[in-house]
């Protein structure tokens, strides 16, 4: 199969309006919208494979690495022959960087090309990549509220729904407090700061932290890449610590995992090359006897890939992650959703379900 054409879609789905998370999205009340990036292969023989790249504000910039850099490289290429093709885009585009917005826009087309691969085989990617569970937990990914109230009711109606993790994106005490006191001692909660503090801020955040019990604080440090850092504050803290996030190559995952900065490391298939390098990190996690708790705040292919890596490679310690928004028009409709703090692994001959193409033509960018 040869690849014919390399398609990028940019969308923009604004927040239902009146419901507490289109004011409260990210603590940004200028961020009205979730944006994203959606690839779309196609090769000779008409079959068509998706991929998501890591959206936000980087959408331009990762459908400016898709269009201009990564496609014309991949266009006439032998779609079967994923991992040489993208070693051969890494080793040509390194120049522009090892991370950002080229690398979230080669893990759209790395995820694209396995779902082909999947299509062309009649599997699920799961399959394809070690078989596999037939469902997930999910721990529900809450977007930041800040005001204590608000916490305490979102927390609640995720508890009504049947999810018993629940990750937070609170700075303040308070707001973090509220949801312990919402959720009481039987429901886990996680914490994610996106690198928030300093080392020394961090010693003194975790000491107040202590009473939440979370599983774990994610990214508590600036620079994300300080992992020692990262290793100090696991030994003090008393705190169990995950990142990932923001790595990107398997040689800083190495280092991440050797320094003992983690307790759960998480990498994000859109974001570090998609499933061909994320595959990757759960061996390597495993020689160091770190779960892989993957990130995917996404709902779209990036999502996709995750719940298939976790359920072909994870251990019995992996969840998926569940972005819990109200948006106005889901990537996949009421095709995916989780029941009862639980999501069911796509079986279909795929990486799981083809986007709703009226969500792609009503949000698409103008």
């Amino acid at each position: 199969m040869i690849l014919a054409k390399i398609e990028t879609f940019a969308l923009r789905i604004p927040f239902k309006k009146g419901i507490q998370s289109d004011t409260s999205a990210w603590g940004d009340r200028n961020s009205p919208a979730a944006d994203s990036l959606l690839v779309k292969v196609t090769t000779d023989q008409g079959l068509e494979g998706w991929g998501e790249a890591f959206g936000f504000r980087a959408v331009a910039s990762a459908k400016l690495a898709v269009d201009d850099l990564i496609a014309p490289i991949c266009i006439g290429q032998d779609a079967t022959r994923i991992a040489p093709l993208m070693l051969e885009v890494q080793k040509k585009l390194h120049v522009f960087g090892r991370g950002g917005a080229l690398s979230f826009g080669i893990s759209a087309v790395d995820i694209a090309l396995w779902d082909i691969a999947a299509k062309a085989a009649n599997a699920p990617l799961c399959q394809l990549i070690g078989g596999g569970v037939r469902d997930l937990v999910c721990h529900a990914s809450l977007v930041r509220f800040s005001d204590p109230a608000l916490v305490r009711a979102n927390v609640r109606r995720a508890i009504d729904l049947g999810f018993r993790s629940l990750k937070l994106y609170e700075i303040a005490l308070p707001a973090s407090r509220a949801a312990r006191e919402e959720a009481g001692p039987d429901v886990e909660l996680m914490l994610d700061v996106n690198c928030a503090w300093t080392l020394l801020e961090a010693r003194a955040r975790a000491q107040e932290l202590k009473e939440i019990s979370l599983k774990w604080l994610k990214e508590p440090l600036w620079p994300p890449e300080n992992f020692d850092g990262l290793a100090e504050l696991s030994r003090t803290s008393g705190i169990p610590i995950a990142a990932g996030e923001n790595v990107y190559t398997l040689m800083d995952f190495e280092r991440l995992l050797v320094a003992r900065a983690v307790d759960f490391v998480q990498p994000s298939p859109a974001k570090m090359g998609g499933v061909s390098e994320l595959r990757k990190v759960f061996p390597l996690a495993a020689t160091h006897n770190i779960p892989a708790m993957l990130h995917s705040f996404y709902d779209g292919p990036g999502l996709l890939a995750a719940i298939h890596a976790t359920a072909a490679l994870g251990t019995a310690d992996s969840m998926t992650e569940w972005r819990w928004f109200d948006l106005q028009a889901p990537i996949y409709g009421d095709a995916l959703r989780p029941k009862g703090g639980r999501i069911s692994v796509p079986q279909g001959s795929r990486i799981g379900i083809d986007p709703d193409p009226d969500v792609i033509r009503v949000y698409r960018w103008k």
